[in-house]
């Protein structure tokens, strides 16, 4: 990506294009963290979605996960530490028709930003927040965050975190999100899926994902590498849709529990203010925004288009699945084309092979015949001593028959047989 047309040729052949800024690339985190994952997931779902890509924001504050916003190919903006969620309440506020998605760290949203992610929740304001839970402030040396298991080390907490964690599903939960999730990098079919529900629908979405830093805090409690952290989910994690949010907390390298957990409809921010309003002033109300009547042809119009973006977003993934299974039906056939010569060669090989030992077998079986004639000569010509002294060989096979046969037959009647003999 050297020059203007390298950069023009991997937008043009890359699947994200469109989505992610491919003039970025490649990006800054480490190799085997899990927010790499999470971004292509993030943009594989905002395509199936079908929303209109100029009506999208993505807004983060500071950390790993703050650089997202960075990388996006949307309108985004990097915030101040701990601020990604009133940023984004007031980007919603002023341009209702947006859809507002927050993607940042769980130190940025829960920590410093934990009074903003208790009332935003309340309020149920319409946005979707993204929260990359590594258990550690990775860009700032490793300390000890809201959402580190208890036991585990941190710059800040070197024998051992002492701390009581939070809950992120409880806590998203308990103040009136209307929708949780939970998921891990490596359930990225599941992410994307969920990533997608919580476009397509109001309120406060929250989708929690597990992916421990590689770098500081797998390193710094011995737990392995990225590779070792995904067969980790693997065993770990366990699907429970609709799980008590009260019963979903994760202890140091203990079950993880995943799923849709809360899913619920009740009215938006803006739709509480304007219904309050109505009710308390009456016609004299302006409503936020725009009418009812108004707001609902938008919405109407704006669902068609999101139908109808989304139908050829899953032709299109659905074309290019049958031209790799052409490809991959295509591949068998030039395989076997090559293959079959050389198979046949060794069976001409074997045929020979085959036909050589009778041939050799034939030869011995002559030099035997002509072997045996001169042997009955000599045995017609040969005196009676010699046959008495060729008796002792026939002596000898019963020896070898009475050393094998103890298991089988008593030696004694094997010796009276001789003498009767």
């Amino acid at each position: 990506m050297s020059t203007g047309m390298d950069i023009a040729e991997y937008k043009k052949h890359s699947p994200m294009a469109g989505t992610l800024r491919m003039d970025r690339m490649a990006h800054i985190w480490c190799p085997g963290c899990g927010i790499g994952s999470e971004v292509n997931a993030f943009a594989e779902a905002v395509k199936r979605s079908g929303i209109d890509p100029d009506k999208l924001a993505v807004i983060s504050g500071i950390g790993c996960t703050g650089r997202v916003a960075g990388y996006v190919d949307f309108d985004s903006l990097h915030t101040t530490h701990g601020r990604a969620i009133p940023v984004a309440t007031g980007l919603k506020l002023a341009r209702p028709d947006m859809k507002v998605v927050v993607f940042s760290g769980e130190g940025d949203l829960t920590g410093i930003g934990g009074n903003h992610f208790i009332h935003a929740a309340r309020r149920n304001m319409d946005i979707v927040v993204i929260c990359n839970n590594n258990f550690t402030y990775g860009m700032t040396g490793g300390q000890v965050t809201p959402t580190t298991p208890g036991g585990a080390i941190s710059s800040t907490t070197p024998f051992g975190n002492h701390e009581y964690p939070f809950n992120l599903p409880l806590l998203a939960d308990a103040c009136g999100a209307s929708y949780v999730a939970r998921w891990t990098s490596m359930h990225s079919r599941n992410l994307v899926q969920s990533i997608e529900e919580a476009l397509s629908r109001k309120g406060f979405s929250f989708i929690e994902i597990i992916s421990p830093c590689t770098t500081l805090y797998l390193r710094r409690n011995r737990l392995g590498d990225g590779v070792d952290a995904l067969q980790f989910y693997q065993e770990k994690a366990i699907l429970k849709h609709g799980a008590d949010t009260r019963e979903v907390a994760i202890d140091f390298q203990d079950k993880i529990i995943v799923g849709k957990f809360i899913e619920r409809d009740k009215p938006t921010y803006i739709e509480a203010l304007d219904k309050r309003c109505v009710q308390v002033v009456g016609d004299d109300y302006q409503l936020y925004g725009k009418t009812v009547p108004e707001r609902e042809a938008e919405e109407k119009a704006e669902k068609e288009r999101i139908a109808a973006r989304r139908a050829a977003a899953l032709a299109e993934a659905e074309a290019a699945e049958k031209k790799g299974a052409v490809k991959k039906a295509a591949a068998p056939k030039k395989t076997a084309a090559k293959v079959a010569p050389k198979m046949a060669a060794p069976a001409k090989k074997t045929a020979a092979a085959k036909a050589a030992p009778k041939k050799a077998a034939a030869k011995p079986a002559v030099k035997k015949a002509a072997a045996q004639k001169p042997a009955a000569k000599v045995a017609a010509k040969a005196p009676a001593k010699k046959a008495v002294a060729k008796a002792p060989v026939k002596k000898a096979a019963p020896k070898a028959t009475v050393k094998v046969a103890p298991a089988k037959t008593p030696m004694k009647p094997a010796a009276a047989k001789k003498t009767r003999k």
